[in-house]
């Protein structure tokens, strides 16, 4: 197994160790959770640079590492929604947008067809990874002591700003995840057309 591939191996692990951090009692948890989160997807960049950059590509990472991504993306929305730091249905939309997607992947691939990633889509993961580091940072920041508060805590428009940011940032998700989504499917619309 080449090092792409194992770094996309790595994201499953990391996920499942970031749901049993999140529920856990452990101290500094949200903290916990937050690193691992994000060495998640400091491993989703490199396996992606490195795979291009080496020729390293493979079968295993071409269908893996896309799937790694959604299950890391989609059980940290579904964590919160647990916790109750997001409402259920702005994740039905990324959840399902996902299964879409997949879905019709897989329809396009029985019929020899390869469906490439587009820009809006690129856009709209990073925009979910972006909203769950801020949803983590605004759970955690005042565990970082002074520092920590004198950073996220200031207020701006009477809240702290990480409040009014994470607000932002998750309404940009959900919409640019509903937007690339309807894009997507309308764009290849032939593909399912043709079998209804």
């Amino acid at each position: 197994m080449n090092l792409p591939n194992k770094l996309t191996v790595s994201r499953f692990v990391l996920t499942v160790a970031f749901l049993v951090v999140m529920f856990s009692r452990m101290p500094f948890h949200e903290t916990i959770a937050l690193a691992l989160f994000i060495a998640g997807g400091i491993s989703d960049f490199l396996d992606g640079y490195l795979a291009r950059r080496h020729k390293l590509i493979t079968n295993f990472g071409i269908l893996m590492d896309p799937l790694a991504d959604k299950i890391m993306v989609c059980s940290a929305f579904i964590a919160f929604v647990g916790l109750k730091w997001i409402s259920a249905w702005m994740v039905v939309i990324i959840v399902a947008r996902e299964l879409a997607i997949t879905g019709l992947r897989l329809l396009a691939v029985s019929k020899n067809v390869v469906l490439a990633a587009e820009g809006y889509g690129k856009h709209k993961t990073i925009s979910q990874i972006v909203a769950i580091i801020s949803i983590l940072v605004l759970a955690s920041y005042e565990q970082w002591g002074p520092l920590g508060r004198v950073v996220f805590g200031a207020q701006v428009f009477g809240t702290t700003w990480v409040r009014w940011f994470t607000s932002l940032s998750v309404w940009v998700a959900v919409a640019l995840t509903f937007v690339s989504g309807w894009l997507y499917l309308w764009r290849n619309r032939a593909l399912y057309l043709d079998d209804m």
